[in-house]
């Protein structure tokens, strides 16, 4: 008995042990930061590699060259010490080589512009002269992109393009006419960095000769101005072009600036200027330039493909949907006999292989599951690599498969969420995995499979965690009473007593073509997720229809009539929670933040007999203040459906509100704009509703920086325990 009640003791002593989660932890301290492979770059040789080291004689960060079969230290390519520009050090972190890897491009001052459009002062750093270089003093560059000889920049600089010659010195202005507001050289619009996932639109040629890129006239798109709060007697103004659901666009052109003649030609992209050019990209003829075409109902895509010389284009390629065609990178050319792009035309997302006339040679990958992404192709071995959701749409694996289609292989040895980063030629890729309670491991392998370095294992991070009385999360399939099944995971408290009822916190995003319920590390919110728990909630969530790796029919029903199936489906998911023995379904509540923020809202509203309490940060409220590129491409333009924007905005159903609604916005936020939750604001007031209202100043879509997270969460934690 003694015995007993001493392991009695010693355990109980152990679980008092075990540290609880602080919002302090997650959002302020950093205490469960996880580390990357930052500096680590495979060089050309694929036989070595550099990494960035400290330096035992001058003790500063250095980068030197490694043997990757031995791992032996070869010689230093860098001193951190020389890294010096007028009084100052460069941060050697920044670095990046130059094609033939004899220079290093640093920077300093990065601030962004908008998501995607990061700007700085630019070095260039000549390795065996240790001369440092500022690539421009006309301003900030954005997007400094190397020649494919190495010998030259291109970046954009207030909306012009220009062209460093890193021999001669010489800048050269590319184009004259930017202006803030009216034209852009080289840079997307607001609409396109942001959906169109890309703020740079230029492109080199193969040898170096042309620099083909997109010039956007802002002219006729109308603008939105958001204030910024300083301190000042008047605020300052923020004014910029964005066109929302049914606008006007940027009039977009294409050109190609030929170095050697200083000439300039205008391509031919058809007569129909409602167009959009999504992506432009040389094929491995450097005379050819393929150039992505969209309709406005993004339900069609074309490759053209121009004559840097003349300015003539011939659509060699089509891909045509009833609904719409989603935009893709991964588009790859095999040498000088065609081209490899993936598409949904047989209901999932597969890789095609057609010649440069645009005719089908084979469908390189086939079955019932989509191809998430293109990773790489072997020239030499005729080898594809690919993400794949062939073992389930929560998971992510690696696979390679032949040109012709016939031998394919998984690469992934453990099932979760891996993803491969290929070295030229090949011979080694960078491992990156994770799973849903292991947070990411970066491991260099031989293309044989072969282990070659851990180059970072977060083991201080998994030790660490150790010391805390964390819950993982368990996955399930949703069986829906419509018949289908939808991928959800639960987190319950490390103290779970079947016999007890528990509230419940589900948290979803469901919007299309996205996803939350990942076998992969999810970061901060893993951590709030367990704090969570800790607090006696059951955290869950649920995949509704619309979101992706499920095939083209999952995805795109919800076309016409964003919001609907989503909120049936999370509605159907809260019900059946509420029927689980251990569950107290008075007690059930909702969390989302942008399209999940939209959701929350409609949660709240037209889930009223099932949802008590709901969260919605940055909210869409009605899709006619969004932006028109993603609007469009799910519900067309307002004029043409009308009830597909209203029948589903949760502006129109604040009557129904009974339980607990907390609303957050940036009054920042350039992309779902404030004026979504002041326009669901005035609706609760004018229907006499009760909320809570928080704005955070100046914040982004984002709501971060300083403590203004640690502040969110707080906010959020607070409004949990008080009303679910």
């Amino acid at each position: 008995m003694k015995r007993i009640a001493f392991l009695f003791l010693l355990i109980s002593s152990l679980a008092f042990s075990q540290q609880k989660i602080t919002l302090e932890d997650i959002w302020s301290k950093g205490t469960f930061s996880s580390k990357s492979a930052q500096g680590f770059n495979v060089l050309n040789d694929g036989l070595h590699y550099a990494d960035i080291e400290v330096n035992q004689v001058d003790h500063t960060e250095s980068i030197f060259k490694f043997d990757l079969k031995s791992q032996k230290k070869v010689a230093q390519l860098v001193y951190g010490i020389d890294l010096k520009f007028e009084n100052r050090f460069l941060d050697i972190k920044s670095y990046e080589f130059s094609p033939n890897e004899d220079k290093l491009l640093l920077n300093e001052n990065m601030e962004h512009v908008y998501r995607r459009s990061p700007k700085a002062n630019y070095f260039v750093f000549d390795i065996a002269s240790k001369k440092i270089t500022q690539l421009s003093e006309k301003g900030k560059q954005l997007f400094p992109t190397f020649s494919p000889d190495g010998k030259k920049i291109a970046y954009v600089i207030e909306n012009n393009l220009y062209i460093k010659n890193l021999e001669t010195g010489t800048e050269t202005a590319v184009t004259t006419d930017g202006e803030k507001n009216k034209i852009k050289n080289g840079w997307g619009d607001w609409v396109y960095e942001e959906e169109f996932s890309k703020a740079d639109y230029f492109d080199w040629s193969p040898n170096s000769q042309y620099l083909a890129y997109v010039r956007f006239d802002e002219s006729r798109v109308k603008e939105f101005t958001m204030d910024y709060y300083k301190g000042e007697l008047y605020p300052e103004r923020n004014t910029f072009k964005y066109p929302k659901a049914g606008e006007d666009n940027s009039l977009v052109s294409v050109h190609i600036f030929d170095l050697l003649g200083k000439t300039k030609v205008t391509a031919d992209i058809g007569s129909e200027t409602d167009i959009y050019i999504p992506r432009i990209e040389f094929t491995n003829d450097p005379k050819a330039l393929c150039i992505q075409r969209m309709n406005r109902l993004q339900n069609k895509l074309e490759f053209l493909f121009t004559d840097v010389k003349s300015g003539k284009s011939n659509v060699i390629y089509t891909d045509e949907s009833k609904t719409y065609v989603d935009v893709t990178d991964d588009l790859r050319f095999v040498g000088n006999t065609g081209f490899i792009v993936s598409s949904e035309r047989d209901e999932y997302n597969h890789l095609y292989y057609y010649d440069l006339n645009g005719k089908l040679i084979n469908q390189v990958t086939n079955g019932n599951w989509d191809v998430m992404e293109f990773k790489g192709f072997n020239e030499a071995t005729k080898t594809l690599y690919f993400l794949s959701t062939e073992n389930g749409a929560i998971n992510r694996d690696m696979y390679s498969v032949s040109l012709d289609g016939k031998t394919k292989k998984r690469l992934s040895p453990k099932t979760g969420q891996t993803n491969f980063e290929f070295a030229k030629g090949y011979k080694y890729y960078v491992s990156t995995y994770s799973n849903a309670n292991t947070p990411p491991v970066y491991e260099l392998y031989s293309i044989d499979g072969k282990l070659v370095k851990v180059l970072e294992s977060n083991a201080d991070l998994l030790s660490k965690m150790g010391g805390y009385n964390l819950t993982k999360k368990t996955f399930f399939r949703f069986k829906h009473p419509e018949g289908l099944e939808l991928n959800g995971w639960m987190m319950k408290p490390t103290n779970f007593d079947s016999t007890k009822k528990y509230p419940v916190y589900m948290y979803a995003y469901g919007g299309p073509g996205g996803t939350e319920c990942n076998n992969g590390w999810d970061w901060n919110d893993y951590f709030w997720h367990n704090l969570l728990t800790q607090e006696g909630y059951i955290v869950v969530c649920v995949d509704n229809r619309g979101t992706q790796g499920r095939g083209r029919q999952f995805k795109h029903s919800t076309y016409l009539q964003l919001g609907k199936l989503e909120t049936i489906d999370q509605i159907e998911v809260a019900k059946y929670l509420g029927e689980l023995s251990y569950v107290d379904k008075s007690r059930i509540g909702f969390q989302g933040w942008s399209y999940g923020g939209y959701m929350a809202s409609l949660m709240i509203s037209k889930g009223a007999d099932v949802i008590k309490a709901a969260i919605a940060v940055a909210p869409v409220t009605n899709w006619k203040y969004y932006d028109n590129i993603y609007t469009e491409r799910f519900l067309r333009q307002p004029k043409d459906n009308k009830s597909g924007y209203e029948d589903n905005s949760p502006t129109n159903f604040v009557k129904n509100i009974k339980g607990k609604f907390l609303l957050i916005h940036g009054s920042g936020d350039d992309n779902v704009h404030m004026q979504n939750s002041m326009e669901l604001a005035a609706a609760m007031v004018k229907s006499n509703i009760p909320f809570d209202f928080m704005i955070y100043p100046n914040k982004s879509h984002g709501i971060s920086g300083g403590y203004t997270r640690l502040h969110i969460y707080s906010k959020m934690l607070k409004f949990v325990k008080e009303n679910l």
